[in-house]
């Protein structure tokens, strides 16, 4: 089975506290290293778990509020001081590219490695990556300002191979490439036999939705129907519903709600305001709700 991995490296809102850090996280799908926002002090964080930055390829900022991108300048500066030279691809908002380019003028900076730009639409979902292991589309969110999501799905992967049929059946190792792919075999006597007698199903296909700033949309709920991970931001509790609405943020509940309607399998929650030290009671709120329920937690590993 691939490796399908989530690291979350900031679950604070607005502005960082002693404890947590802004919103980012690392996610590895197949070794395939995306890093989701870059709050202030991600490049730190990353280092103090020990994720090498040149692994990452992929940067996906949901939005231009500070706490989600403030740190992805220094971060691309250090890929270009530790000699980085292969691309780099920034899924974002096309204003970020008008930021990154002043900075660069003003401190005289070329860097060495192409940074290649994919704008997103915040008006519809739209396919913004897809390979022979993973797909990533975005969710149009309700914030603010223009926000998406990012949801990630695994692709089908090859059907497995049952080594003790394949003696049974007298069938050749030479035809595994072909079972792999759904195909029947032939056996040592020309006989084809049924690729389902030598072979199983691959693994389940895993998934993770990104939701990061938003007020409650139930209308999300269609396209992260079942997913095995949900992150949702839960920047208040419930006592605080009118200043969730104000600024078009959500509260423990709300997360969990579109959780219980997605049908999800797991729900992690964050983003949560300077306010709260103790954030119990977000749990407290949300798994009355949905049961299966995590607060974020930095440093945390997540096999999905």
């Amino acid at each position: 089975m691939n490796t399908f991995e989530l690291t979350i490296l900031g679950c604070s809102s607005a502005t960082p506290t002693a404890s947590r850090h802004p919103t980012a996280q690392l996610l590895n799908i197949a070794e395939r290293f995306i890093l989701i926002d870059c709050g202030e002090g991600t490049q730190i964080q990353l280092r103090r778990y020990k994720i090498k930055f040149q692994r990452i390829d992929h940067i996906l900022i949901s939005h231009l509020h500070g706490d989600h991108y403030l740190g992805l300048m220094g971060l691309l500066q250090s890929m270009h001081l530790l000699g980085r030279e292969k691309e780099l691809h920034l899924y974002c908002p096309q204003e970020l590219k008008e930021i990154i380019d002043l900075q660069n003028k003003s401190s005289q900076t070329v860097l060495n490695y192409p940074l290649v730009y994919h704008f997103t639409n915040v008006q519809q979902s739209e396919l913004i990556f897809e390979d022979d292991k993973l797909s990533i589309e975005t969710i149009v969110l309700n914030h603010r300002i223009p926000c998406t999501g990012f949801l990630f799905r695994e692709k089908l992967g090859d059907r497995k191979i049952l080594m003790d049929q394949l003696n049974r059946y007298e069938v050749s190792v030479a035809e595994i490439h072909k079972l792999k792919k759904g195909l029947n075999a032939f056996n040592n006597n020309g006989e084809e036999v049924e690729n389902a007698l030598l072979t199983a199903d691959p693994d389940a296909l895993r998934s993770y939705a990104y939701c990061s700033d938003t007020a409650y949309k139930e209308a999300i709920v269609e396209q992260i129907k079942e997913v095995t991970l949900l992150y949702h931001e839960a920047t208040f509790l419930s006592n605080m519903l009118d200043r969730a609405k104000a600024t078009f943020h959500s509260t423990a509940a709300q997360a969990a709600t579109i959780a219980l309607k997605a049908n999800v399998q797991q729900l992690i929650i964050g983003h949560f305001s300077a306010r709260y030290s103790d954030l119990s009671q977000h749990l407290e709120e949300a798994i009355p709700i949905f049961k299966n329920t995590l607060l974020a937690s930095e440093g945390e590993k997540i096999s999905i």
